[in-house]
């Protein structure tokens, strides 16, 4: 097991910034179409299953390299959060998709990782431990043809890494979009990228403490029925960067071994009731502190994608 290390860098490339506005115009295309067809709404998890709230403690005695951020000290905070299905067709729970569990840690304060200050934390996090697109042009190059179906999106993987390349690609997005999903109560959720934690990096997952598979296909009404059984509990862990061949800040499809860096819990995450209605909320990876600011090429283009969609939507 390797010991939590300082020696990140992230490999900026000269003009990014560019790349990703031109980016976020392509998927702002493909939101105006989509708002056109079932209502103004985010460009991906645009289904809202339901949204819970509660509390987020923060566990005493952490070790030093956890400490920072919200992590800093023993704490309560007051949490929201946002369930959600990834795609960016509102349609039923039951189609296989990305789950959402985004999350909004309140009554934080300190130095914002987009300048002033920042007074909330948002963590979002998926049911995967890594992403399937290897890069920003990868993940832009996916999005159009996922709209235009199945056929579109097989001519652009091969069109783009040719036959073996292309193929590979299309199993690995089909078992990421096709995974098998038990419910928001038990499965674990992971932000599958890296931000710091203070000059350290990591990867964040909850997982329910006392797993309840989901009973219907109807999530929203599952969780419903969990709440109104009792608080649901969520373990909080930081999975900590090591060295850049086992836990690399720039590949967002490498899983990090649990082997290497194991997870360690710092929080508890309780929800308890249903919450107000949250859809103009924004949930944002760079909305919150410095301390946690987002890593990585994926993370860097997700802050001009975001702020386009949030300005689309008129939550910017």
């Amino acid at each position: 097991m390797a010991q939590p290390s300082t020696d990140w860098r992230e490999t900026i490339d000269p003009g990014e910034e560019a790349r990703y506005a031109r980016q976020a115009e392509q998927l702002s295309a493909i939101q105006a179409a989509k708002s056109a067809k079932y209502g103004t709404g985010r460009l991906l998890h645009r289904k809202p299953v339901l949204a819970l709230a509660g509390s987020l403690e923060v566990l005493p005695n952490l070790p030093p390299h956890a400490a920072h951020g919200v992590f800093a000290a023993p704490g309560r905070f007051p949490a929201t959060v946002r369930l959600s299905n990834g795609g960016m067709d509102v349609q039923s729970d039951s189609k296989p998709d990305i789950r959402g569990f985004a999350v909004k840690v309140t009554g934080v304060s300190g130095p914002a990782a987009l300048g002033g200050t920042a007074v909330q934390q948002d963590f979002l996090l998926i049911n995967h431990e890594a992403f399937a697109a290897r890069n920003s042009d990868e993940f832009v190059g996916i999005l159009p043809s996922v709209a235009k179906g199945p056929a579109a999106l097989l001519w652009f993987m091969l069109r783009k890494f040719g036959l073996g390349g292309g193929l590979g690609r299309i199993k690995l997005l089909a078992a990421t979009l096709g995974k098998p999903f038990a419910g928001f109560a038990a499965e674990s959720f992971n932000t599958a990228v890296p931000f710091a934690v203070g000059p350290y990096a990591a990867k964040l997952r909850v997982v329910p403490v006392k797993p309840a598979p989901a009973t219907g296909k109807d999530h929203g009404a599952d969780m419903r029925a969990q709440i109104a059984k009792g608080p649901i509990a969520y373990d909080v862990a930081l999975q900590f960067f090591t060295d850049e061949a086992t836990t690399p800040i720039e590949d967002p499809t490498k899983v990090w071994p649990r082997d290497q860096s194991p997870f360690l819990t710092v929080a508890r995450l309780t929800l308890d009731r249903v919450a107000d209605d949250v859809e103009k909320l924004r949930f944002d990876p760079w909305g919150g502190l410095l301390a946690h600011r987002p890593l990585g090429e994926i993370m860097r283009a997700r802050k001009a994608y975001y702020f386009a969609s949030q300005k689309a939507r008129g939550a910017a």
